[in-house]
This record gives structure tokens, sequence and C-alpha cells, in this order.
């Protein structure tokens, strides 16, 4: 049988810095093949966001549950008390890098996997190599081979850490949606003590970002905490104490509920600026729409395989950032649910082995409730 935590080392071992590729998907399809998955490997995209190694395994008939994870991790950043692509098992912990996101995950849903009867149901793992950077070749792209191949599961369960102060407190039901906005506000350079002669680009741009900034875009709804807008970045680049300057640009993100979409808000963000800069531009990305996935069949399956296996009833969320949930629940219904994520993105990130162990018992039961329907 295999062993999680070994499992779990050898995926962090496999230094996998977004967008990963190559040892890290040799590590799972080793681990796949001898369990009965059909493991199909491919890259996409090309630079700057690729290429990006994907991989899709599947197996058996049946009720489909799908399991979406990811393998590439940020990057490890100082102040490690070891290396963080050297696994370090020391006071009921498992340190490195990709310990919680989502490395732990991923070998708790293989081990799960594993104890379950191949001709139970039909499970498919959905990994990508990037979803901690732009993820336009990752979920994505995994998506459209599935699409083109009928693959096309009942439920999904994305594996991301959701908890915040013990295993199984918070099962994710839902995210807000987010979009990013780039201005850029053009002026006309010259002597500060000739203005008359120049045109100052900072002053509408404060203007505008100060009628944005006291927006307040609703109080929230049912399931979901209020949208904020927040200016993100302001840039000037003037070194001259001198000189009017050119232009003016500043950045600004909105993670928005079920209230809004994407579009209406750049929309509106656009007009707002050039109402105080007719000539600014304005220049919107939406990274994905708010979503819900009501409570229902596939929350209280989970919810219940965590009650049985810690005692706890998670509590049903949609706070949090941005996950590749947005495009699976294209899908089928999608919830999310892993381990704590107090250390993810951290400095000596790590899983306690109890939690590991546990978590495994939960996709176990959460596997065999999808497959009873």
């Amino acid at each position: 049988m295999i062993d999680v935590v070994q499992l779990a080392g050898a995926l962090i071992a496999a230094e996998s810095v977004t967008p990963a590729r190559g040892a890290v998907f040799d590590v799972l399809e080793a681990v796949l093949l001898p369990l009965g998955f059909a493991v199909e490997r491919f890259v996409a995209g090309e630079a700057p966001d690729g290429p990006v190694e994907n991989l899709l395994a599947t197996r058996g008939s049946g009720r489909h549950l799908a399991f979406a994870g990811h393998v590439d991790v940020v990057p490890p950043g100082p102040g490690w008390s070891a290396g963080a692509f050297e696994p370090v098992i020391a006071d009921g912990l498992l340190r490195g890098r990709g310990a919680v996101d989502m490395k732990g995950a991923v070998a708790a849903f293989v081990v799960a996997a594993a104890r379950v009867p191949a001709d139970a149901g039909q499970l498919t793992l959905i990994i990508t190599g990037d979803e901690e950077g732009p993820a336009t070749y990752g979920t994505v792209a995994l998506i459209e081979r599935m699409r083109a191949r009928g693959l096309l599961p009942d439920l999904c369960l994305v594996g991301e850490p959701t908890s915040v102060a013990a295993l199984g407190d918070m099962v994710k039901i839902g995210r807000r949606g987010s979009v990013n906005v780039w201005i850029d506000v053009p002026g006309r350079q010259g002597h500060v003590a000739y203005p008359h002669l120049a045109d100052n680009p900072i002053r509408p741009l404060i203007a505008a970002l100060a009628e944005l900034d006291a927006l307040v875009l609703d109080t929230g709804s049912e399931w979901f905490q209020p949208s904020n807008l927040e200016i993100t970045d302001i840039t000037v680049g003037n070194p001259a104490t001198n000189v009017i300057p050119a232009h003016a640009s500043a950045r600004l993100s909105i993670r928005f509920n079920d209230l809004h979409r994407g579009a209406d808000l750049a929309a509106r963000v656009e007009a707002i600026v050039r109402a105080h800069a007719p000539t600014a531009q304005v220049m919107a990305r939406v990274s994905g729409e708010a979503f819900l996935t009501a409570p229902g069949a596939l929350s209280a399956l989970v919810s219940s395989a965590i009650l049985e296996v810690t005692g706890r009833t998670p509590e049903l969320s949609t706070t949090g950032g941005t996950s590749d949930a947005r495009f699976l629940r294209a899908l089928c219904p999608v919830v999310e649910f892993g381990l704590l994520n107090a250390t993810m993105h951290k400095p000596d990130e790590a899983v306690t082995l109890d939690d590991l162990a546990q978590l495994t018992d939960i996709y176990e039961r959460t596997i065999e409730r999808a497959f009873a329907g």
C-alpha cells in the first residue's frame, strides 16, 4: 500500500516552481499506472504563459468523480530552516514547499483512490502544472481535452487548502470573481514653473482613483461577502523634481460576488476614469466570475465524510481568493476541500502527519459516497 507521507515527500522533492514540468509528473505517473489509471500527459502553450505540462488520469466506469489539483508551487523565497524542496519530517510535521498547497492533498487523494476498488466507479484526476501562475494553459486546457473525449464527471472535488483552524472546519462551495484593471493617463511633459505649458496627468488620475476608492459596490449577498475594490499600484516614474510627467498609471483589483459580472465592473471603472481623463487608456482582465455550488448533495457527502473522520461539521464558505474551481464549474458541480491554509506560500510550509492521514481517510469516504450516489 502507498504511504501518503512518502508520496507527499516525493512530490515535494520534485522541484516544480510554476509552471511545472517533468519530474513531479514522473512521480505522479509512476504511482497512478500500477493503480490501473490510464495516464495522459501533454504540454500546452507558449511563452510568456507557457509551456505548461498537465496530466489527465482516469480509471473505471459508472458514476464519475473527478479530483482536481495542481503540482506547481510558488517560488520558495528566503527564510527556510532547510531546503524548500528537501522534505523534512520532524515534530509530527512534513515540511517543504507544496506540503499544503497542494502536493499533500494530491498525495492523499491518490492513496485514497488506491484503497477503493477499481471497478467501484470512475475516477479522474485533473492535475495541472500551472495554477499558481497565469493559469492560461493549465486547467482550461485540461477541460478542453476532457470535453473532446467526452470525459464529463458527475461531481468534482478540488483539493485546495480550505481548512482554517483545524482540518475539516471549512468547505468552499463557491468563490468570488476577480477582475484587474490597468489605467494609463497621458499628459504633456513640461517644467513645473510653467504649468500652463504642460498637462499634469497625476491630477485626473488621483481624482479618478479617489472616486473609485469611495465606491461601495454592495453589502454582500446570501452566500458571499461584500465585493471590494483595491488600488494595487500607482506609477509615475518621474526622477526629476522640476518636471511635470508625461503620463501616470495605476492598477486596481476587484474581487466581486454573485451580484456582479466582471465585464460590467470593468465598464463601470472605465466610465469613471474617462469622466476625469477622457484620453486615458483602460485595460481590464476578468480572470474568473463569481460562482456558487448551492448546498446540496455534493457538499453534503463531503461534509458527512469530514464529520465521520474528524467529528467536525464544516462551515460552507465562499471566502478567499480564486482557484481553478472557477473553470471546473463549467463541467459539473464542484466544491473544494483540503488541508490547513495557515502556512501556504510561507517559508517552512508544513502539514501535520495526522492531517495527511485524516485527509486521506476523508477522501476515501468521499469517493465511496460519490460512487454510492
